[in-house]
């Protein structure tokens, strides 16, 4: 038997692959499925079937494709509706590839359709489980993500509930639990960074898993905190329930070069978004007027999601060399399908045509806090999440997310300077950018954000972790 986790750091998701006897099955596989086929031939092995654990809102699934260019079966839990041919499978149902097994738990709560799925070894031992977004490692799937359902959140948390306690957490304790994601994922609050964990050792830590929780006090605790799910998720669950444009053509059209001239032509196209993925360092120190930046080494897919509200927005791409294709498919992986092309050449090309150019000033976190001592600096902005805020943060700066960036800026003062930090100085240039690209032309970046910060000489600026400045 052959099982391998195919992990996506930027959308922090798992797929995986099982082979058995000159048969495979791929669970949740991403929409670029070339990769797939590529390893069933290497193993002279069939893929069988393409399980999906549920319907994913985060990221676009490739099954249908996947489908259509090997002949496998789709197959998905009860109360699953589409418009492709699939199997719906039913509670406990088993599938065999080669001379394993794998059997459908129904484990509804993050959804009514999840699913997970058992893996049986060649003599029937129980090894694994593939949890989808039931279960995380140190964490459960948000309940609150249902489209158009007549149930409410607290009505999924306790599907949730249920689910864990009679399909769950009966298994023995030396499976490995392999989830849909990890740290960094919007489908839980409060993931860890570690990718797969014994199911024993869930049950130890995992505090969804404890014993001692009442069903009313898990519903508290699993609908408490959650921030806003991502604008692009209902978009994602439709195109997952649909038949899409094939990746294939996606990137075939997000790969034409566009000469200087039809680059800037379509720049000064409202219908147009202008996307740059280089560095935070090279996006600071120029950049064409009225660009996004959105980093290619950062949460790219799901910043991309969270910030360009219109899924089918005209993109034209600035990127590094050689990583264009790399960007139009990520974009691809969210649901972005309508990459119309990049700038050839880079950002080269733009700037020694002498056209005109924008930058963001740096400071360091030093020169921040002196700022803030002697009030040169008077409108910093804290653009991190807020459970990094609670977390700890400076009394003196206001928290204005960037997930709430296009609120936010409504209320910016086109005449003043805004300095602006996040944890690391990837997110802190995202609102920057955006910022000046709705004239807010002063805008600087404190470089390392909060992480560096907190290494600096204070002085007389408070770090609290709590709300309450006033301790």
């Amino acid at each position: 038997m052959i099982l391998e986790q195919y992990y996506t750091k930027c959308l922090a998701q798992g797929t995986y692959y099982i082979a058995s006897n000159r048969e495979a099955a791929i669970i949740d596989p991403l929409r670029e499925v070339q990769q797939y086929i590529d390893r069933a031939n290497e193993d002279n092995v069939t893929i069988k079937y393409i399980f999906l654990t549920h319907f994913h809102a985060d990221f676009v699934s490739g099954h249908v494709d996947l489908a259509d260019k090997t002949g496998a079966t789709i197959v998905i839990g009860p109360n699953a509706v589409t418009s492709y041919a699939f199997a719906k499978a039913e509670h406990q149902q088993t599938f065999k590839i080669g001379e394993i097994t794998l059997q459908l738990l129904h484990t509804p709560g993050h959804t009514m359709e999840s699913s997970c799925y058992l893996l049986k070894d060649e003599e029937g031992k129980e090894q694994a489980i593939f949890t989808g977004d039931t279960l995380f490692i140190g964490d459960v799937g948000r309940p609150d993500l249902a489209v158009k359902s007549d149930l409410s959140t607290e009505d999924l948390a306790g599907h949730l509930y249920d689910s864990l306690r009679n399909q769950i957490m009966p298994l023995p304790d030396h499976i490995t639990v392999y989830p849909a994601h990890g740290a960094g994922s919007a489908c839980g609050k409060n993931m860890s960074k570690e990718t797969s964990d014994s199911l024993g050792n869930q049950k130890k830590t995992n505090y969804a898993l404890a014993t001692s929780l009442s069903k009313k006090d898990f519903i508290k605790e699993v609908t408490t905190g959650i921030a806003p799910p991502p604008a692009y998720f209902p978009k994602n669950v439709w195109m997952n329930k649909g038949v899409n444009s094939s990746i294939d053509e996606v990137i075939s059209r997000g790969m034409t070069p566009l000469k200087l001239e039809s680059f800037k032509t379509l720049a000064q196209d409202p219908e147009y978004l202008v996307l740059d993925v280089r560095s935070p360092q090279e996006y600071t120190a120029g950049a064409v007027p009225g660009s996004w930046f959105i980093g290619l080494d950062g949460q790219f897919a799901p910043w991309v999601g969270s910030l360009i509200e219109d899924i089918d927005q005209k993109i034209i791409l600035i990127a590094p060399l050689g990583r264009e294709e790399e960007a139009v498919t990520r974009l691809a992986r969210v649901g972005y399908d309508n990459a119309q092309g990049y700038l050839l050449g880079g950002f080269s090309t733009w700037e020694e045509s002498g056209a005109n150019t924008t930058s963001i000033e740096n400071i360091t976190a030093q020169s921040f806090i002196d700022g803030l001592e002697d009030h040169s600096i008077q409108n910093p902005i804290d653009a991190r999440k807020p459970g990094e805020y609670e977390s700890g943060h400076i009394c003196s700066v206001p928290l204005q997310t960037l997930d709430a960036v296009h609120k936010e800026i409504t209320s910016l003062d086109t005449t003043k300077t805004y300095h602006i930090y996040c944890g690391g100085g990837y997110r802190s240039v995202i609102y920057a950018s955006i910022a000046q690209a709705n004239d807010i032309k002063n805008v600087v970046n404190v470089e390392g954000g909060y992480a560096a910060i907190k290494k600096t000489n204070l002085k007389n600026q408070k770090i609290v972790a709590t709300s309450n400045c006033s301790l």
